[in-house]
């Protein structure tokens, strides 16, 4: 079983990120299928006794952005490590391609209406990042789908440096308002995609949310991987780090991601609602009437 320790994966600005550094697979973090089931079981026992306290304690709140390439698992992988969490503190939102409403707004309107509340855990698959990811690899998206003022868009360079900073501003204010900010960039390979894009199609249980584009988007690969290390590199802080988590191999990038989210929740000072000596006499007292009513 591999011995590996979060901090490769963490990126809060103090090194530099470089994608020819890091892998898309890592060795095994489990040595049987029971194990890793054990494992991940384990890791979402742990995380909802934690939003419990969140929940309870109702000081913090908690957003999980999830950004990759099309089948580096970001569905499977909410799913899985999330699958035993009480629904009540954890909400879940998938952003597709801006509707109208969305973008007669600024490009961070439609994630601040949903923002986590104090006490709950928020999920972005994809996130505000879309707009220095897709919109920088298609810049076309500014002036004709989003209508931004061409003098506003005459020098991109200034644009993106604009965004990055605008990202982790809002990034600051969450931070001094008790939301924490985790986010993972899933890294599979190019290789690793094609594989599961083929399987897609050929899954008549999948093949029904594959998209042309899908493939089409494949030809700027490269110009992603720039996108993205230039992002990671311009927005990773100490207090909203990127985890890049190794993404070809589905079960070892859950499990990490599992431990992830778990440490990073420990680290906020949490806890249940204490309560007085009358309290608990109080509490007492129900307990006597309840005897008494059987």
């Amino acid at each position: 079983m591999a011995d590996y320790n979060l901090d490769d994966y963490r990126y809060d600005g103090t090194r530099k990120f470089r994608l020819k550094d890091v892998v898309t697979r890592c060795e095994d973090s489990y040595e049987s299928k029971e194990e890793y089931q054990a494992l991940l079981a384990d890791f979402t026992k742990e995380l909802d006794d934690l939003q419990s306290m969140m929940y309870a304690h109702n000081r913090y709140g908690l957003l999980v952005i999830f950004q990759a390439m099309d089948a580096a698992g970001k569905d499977g992988t909410i799913k899985h490590v999330l699958s035993g969490v009480n629904p009540v503190g954890v909400r879940i939102h998938s952003f597709k391609r801006p509707n109208d409403e969305e973008l007669a707004h600024d490009f961070l309107w439609r994630t601040s209406r949903i923002l986590p509340q104090r006490g709950s855990i928020t999920i972005f698959n994809r996130s505000y990042y879309e707009e220095v990811l897709v919109v920088k690899v298609h810049p076309e998206i500014l002036t004709n789908v989003q209508r931004l003022p061409t003098e506003l868009t005459s020098d991109l360079n200034k644009v993106w440096k604009q965004r990055y900073k605008d990202i982790a501003n809002l990034e600051k204010y969450l931070y001094r308002n008790g939301i924490r900010v985790v986010k993972f960039f899933l890294n599979v390979s190019k290789k690793e995609q094609a594989d599961r894009l083929i399987q897609r199609i050929e899954d008549p249980a999948k093949n029904w949310k594959f998209e042309e584009g899908d493939v089409k988007e494949r030809d700027s690969w490269d110009a992603y991987m720039q996108a993205y290390e230039e992002c990671i590199n311009a927005t990773a802080t100490k207090k909203a780090p990127w985890y890049v988590v190794p993404a070809d191999d589905k079960k070892n990038m859950r499990l990490a991601v599992g431990e992830i989210i778990v440490s990073e929740l420990c680290k906020l000072s949490m806890h249940f609602p204490e309560i007085d000596e009358k309290r608990s006499l109080d509490l007492q007292h129900f307990i006597d009437i309840i005897h008494k009513q059987n």
